[in-house]
């Protein structure tokens, strides 16, 4: 699998795709980008929890127009993860309330 290039995405890339997120809300934002729910990590932004390689996937697409599809890319610590924290954003496991 071939990295998408990453360098040409931006942080303000990064954040036009979550205000996209909050605008659609979470089921409008993946039936329009093509991702799915988040199962391990979670970015936080602003106190606010969005999918991590939903948001960066979507980033890509705003920044160059080609969309890219889930399997396209990494999500974990050395995909989606790794690339959201070399924009400064912070990317956590999510964290399961014990019941």
């Amino acid at each position: 699998m071939t990295s998408p290039a990453w360098d040409q995405v931006t942080h303000a890339d990064v954040v036009r795709a979550i205000h996209e997120y909050d605008r659609l809300g979470p089921e409008g934002f993946f039936s329009a980008h093509g991702f799915a729910p988040t199962t391990t990590y979670e970015l936080v932004w602003e106190g606010r929890r969005y999918p991590p390689k939903a948001i960066l996937g979507t980033a890509f697409e705003l920044a160059t127009g080609q969309r890219l599809g889930s399997g396209d890319f990494e999500g974990g610590k050395t995909g989606a993860v790794k690339v959201l924290g070399t924009f400064g954003f912070t990317v956590q496991p999510i964290q399961r309330t014990a019941r």
